[in-house]
């Protein structure tokens, strides 16, 4: 854990290290680099007048701050992009570490069923004031409301001009502006290769009448699958997903749903989220076994209406809105059932075919894969290859995590790993 590992040398002298961005990464690199380098002065730039607002927006407002999955070769297996450059420091700073790092000024988690990890106040409130107060202890001076226009290299040093008219110098600077249009434009005026962000975790707008007035209804585990031509084996494979699915008045959403939103992102905005969405929503069963139960089912129950006996664990509503689908009336009865109306039900419940014609937004939360190009960013100090003295941390990498406190622990990795680097004297090497 961190507490066991070799702490940096401290300053011989001063340094000036401007955070362009007050969000999670923001701030977490600029606590832990006051802390680490004394005689460093560290500023936190937020444009707006409300720094880390999507701390107080994310977990519908209970802050989902990280995953209980300590296992860095596992934890990477979580992240659409980026995974591959976080396994090392995920070694260095993993999810134990920041459950940690909170518990340690009074901001204890608790882990939920699915392995997300919320305040045991299960408010937003007390991971943001945590902040707040530990970048005040920290003598981190912060400046909202202070808009960065450009950033200009000047040898060894750098200038930042505000949106204001004033100038500021400094020695490093770390970009921590998420997926903001402005970090992005900075990192490019800089030199760097930006890849294109496209929104990661949203719903699937569905209109089909299987679903309609069944808002509301969910499932604890079925397997969805993005019907895609062209895809190599690899990315294929990403695009079947288990999990929990839940029915809105719009299409579909919850867990699986979002995760299969991040694998696809790319494929699903390169087909203007026009795409076949394949589900199975009884991933236990295949065509098969699930025939051999509803035979069964037929000899044991043949004077029950199907309409009010189902031997799958669905739920009813669902289940008498794929029976009408495939043209099952409200009175006929299991032992009148024919073969075809069989085979019909069997391939709507493991192979049914629904057409996305568009995403929704997740909550208030808004992720997108893109930014900054990882081959640029030296992933053992987050310190820029192209330009020294310029460090990223958090969304402005191409880097996104599926949903369950994924994108928060990127976050604090890569804002920990830049702050026991940038108040280093000399720069480290490229």
């Amino acid at each position: 854990m961190v507490s066991n590992k070799q702490k940096p040398n401290p300053l011989t002298g001063n340094l000036d290290i401007v955070v362009i961005g007050g969000g999670a990464a923001g701030f977490f690199a600029a606590i832990n680099c006051a802390n680490t380098y004394r005689k460093a002065k560290v500023t936190i730039l937020e444009a707006t007048k409300k720094p880390l607002n999507k701390v107080r927006i994310s977990g519908g407002g209970r802050c989902n701050v990280t995953h209980n999955c300590f296992d860095p070769a596992r934890l990477v297996q979580n992240y659409p992009r980026g995974g591959k450059a976080l396994r090392g420091p995920f070694s260095r700073f993993q999810p134990q570490d920041t459950v940690e790092w909170f518990a340690n000024r009074g901001v204890k988690l608790k882990t939920e069923a699915d392995g997300r990890m919320f305040p045991i106040t299960n408010n937003s409130e007390t991971v943001v004031n945590c902040l707040l107060n530990e970048a005040k202890k920290a003598k981190v001076n912060l400046q909202i409301g202070t808009a960065v226009k450009s950033v200009i290299k000047k040898e060894n040093k750098f200038e930042i001009n505000l949106k204001t008219g004033k100038t500021l110098k400094c020695d490093r600077i770390l970009i921590a502006t998420g997926s903001n249009p402005q970090g992005i434009k900075i990192a490019k005026n800089l030199g760097h290769k930006i890849i294109p962000a496209v929104p990661s975790l949203f719903t699937f707008n569905i209109k089909d009448s299987r679903l309609e007035s069944l808002a509301g209804v969910s499932c604890d585990r079925v397997s969805i699958q993005l019907n895609c031509s062209n895809l190599s084996k690899e990315i294929s494979k990403k695009m079947t997903q288990t999990g929990p699915i839940l029915i809105t008045h719009w299409g579909l959403s919850g867990p699986v749903i979002l995760k299969l939103s991040a694998w696809g992102a790319r494929v699903l905005f390169e087909t203007k989220y026009q795409s076949e969405l394949i589900i199975n929503w009884l991933p236990e069963y295949n065509s098969e076994t699930l025939r051999d139960l509803l035979l069964k089912t037929k000899l044991q129950m043949p004077k029950k209406k199907l309409v009010n006996y189902s031997p799958l664990p669905i739920p009813k509503r669902l289940w008498q809105s794929l029976i009408h689908f495939v043209g099952i009336g409200d009175r006929k009865i299991w032992t009148e059932i024919s073969k075809k109306e069989l085979n019909r039900l069997v391939g709507e419940l493991v192979r049914g075919s629904y057409k996305i014609s568009g995403k929704g937004v997740f909550k208030e939360e808004f992720v997108t894969c893109g930014g900054v190009s990882l081959k640029e960013v030296n992933f053992k100090t987050m310190e820029s290859k192209i330009s020294p003295g310029i460090y990223f941390a958090g969304e402005v990498l191409d880097i996104d995590g599926v949903t369950g406190g994924f994108n928060f622990q990127s976050a604090w990795t890569t804002g920990w790993l830049a702050s026991q680097a940038m108040g280093q004297e000399i720069l480290s090497p490229t």
